[in-house]
């Protein structure tokens, strides 16, 4: 196996394969995780406490240019990738290319998908996919005062 690498999809799907078949809590997140910070490394510890195997789906960049501005991402999708795969809690990392990560939720099945508690069942827009597939939903409270848009903010304070 290759837990904590970067993988493309039909890789990890194997490889989630083998872990249900060991009895394995897949859990899911994804998130866009441009200059990672605290904030994301508690967010992704909380995630992991609720299994055994955490996959991070990353926003690929036109994803994030769709989502945040055509500033952003401040890192490319490799980088954050490699980044998040590099954290002990993080088993694997995929990148995903659409709006939201549902055709790899559908493919992945997970036990547990995590989001940031700003979300709610009713405005996730993932929600209706992975409860159609018995997928439970959790919601983890994000860090006060941690977030990508302050640390660019703050950023440009500085050097403005």
């Amino acid at each position: 196996m290759m837990m904590g690498s970067v993988v493309e999809l039909p890789k990890l799907l194997a490889e989630v394969e083998i872990l249900r078949q060991a009895g394995k809590k897949i859990v899911t997140t994804n998130g866009c995780f441009d200059l990672v910070h605290v904030g994301h490394l508690r967010y992704l510890q909380a995630a992991k406490a609720l299994g055994d195997v955490l996959i991070v789906a990353i926003n690929a960049d036109a994803s994030v240019r769709g989502l945040k501005g055509d500033l952003r991402p401040v890192v490319s999708e490799s980088d954050r990738a490699e980044l998040i795969a590099g954290l002990a809690c993080v088993d694997y990392t995929v990148i995903f290319h659409g709006e939201t990560p549902i055709p790899e939720l559908q493919a992945i099945l997970p036990n547990v998908h995590v989001k940031g508690g700003q979300y709610t069942v009713e405005t996730l827009p993932e929600a209706p996919a992975l409860q159609a597939i018995g997928c439970e939903i959790a919601f983890v409270d994000m860090v006060d005062n941690r977030s990508t848009s302050q640390l660019i903010e703050k950023i440009i304070r500085a050097y403005s």
